[in-house]
């Protein structure tokens, strides 16, 4: 047997698409609206959360047993919160800049209804390991969505990716002029770095999903 049963592969492999947390369970919505105007952006907040969540089901997982019911909600929020306060630390610390980008949004991880969801529905009720593989898979999931709209995002509204010119320059020299497609009269769309536009690819996403996958649309 492999270090991974085919039910342990399932807690990573399903979060990524039939039941993933933002395009299916629509849970994190907000993060995805309001940082993926840049990919760096949305990469770091994936990374984020992906180690506050793996650890998070961890530590609640191992602690399930001694957790009084009618406090089980506080020790959760004190776990992420604690969680939360290293990853802000760690990027105040050696990516001031990004995480002025990121502000606020770092600290609402505390709130992110994926994380606590998780502990409430799964790191609860099983074993270590299986919290730890559900806490990888649900991240990588939500960390998938918010990658690909701020791939498109940033390449179409700013003509970057990770801040480097990936589609000519729109000014150019005054000998030579715009180059790259900015030569044939593109533009980039400005509408792209709005808050809507994301939403509008979620939606994108969730048409393509549920078009692959009828199983879906009869969920």
């Amino acid at each position: 047997m492999g270090l991974l049963s085919k039910k342990d592969a399932k807690l990573i492999t399903d979060p990524l698409a039939d039941n993933n947390p933002i395009t299916i369970q629509v849970l994190g919505i907000c993060s995805a609206l309001a940082i993926t105007a840049e990919l760096k952006a949305s990469l770091v907040m994936g990374i984020a959360v992906l180690f506050v969540l793996s650890v998070g089901n961890v530590v609640i997982s191992l602690m399930r047993n001694i957790i009084p019911s009618k406090i089980r909600i506080i020790v959760q929020l004190i776990v992420v919160a604690a969680l939360v306060i290293i990853v802000d630390q760690v990027l105040k610390a050696f990516a001031f800049e990004l995480s002025k980008t990121l502000s606020v949004f770092i600290g609402l991880i505390i709130t992110n209804c994926i994380i606590m969801g998780r502990f409430e529905a799964f790191a609860l009720a099983n074993k270590p390991w299986q919290s730890f593989l559900d806490g990888i898979g649900n991240a990588l999931g939500y960390a998938v969505i918010l990658v690909i709209v701020g791939f498109f995002r940033e390449l179409l509204g700013s003509g970057t990716l990770f801040g480097i010119p990936v589609l000519g320059d729109p000014i150019g020299s005054p000998e030579t002029g715009p180059t790259g497609v900015y030569a044939f009269g593109y533009e980039n769309n400005g509408f792209m770095l709005m808050p809507p536009m994301a939403l509008i690819i979620v939606g994108l996403i969730i048409w393509v999903q549920r078009s692959r996958n009828k199983n879906l649309i009869e969920d």
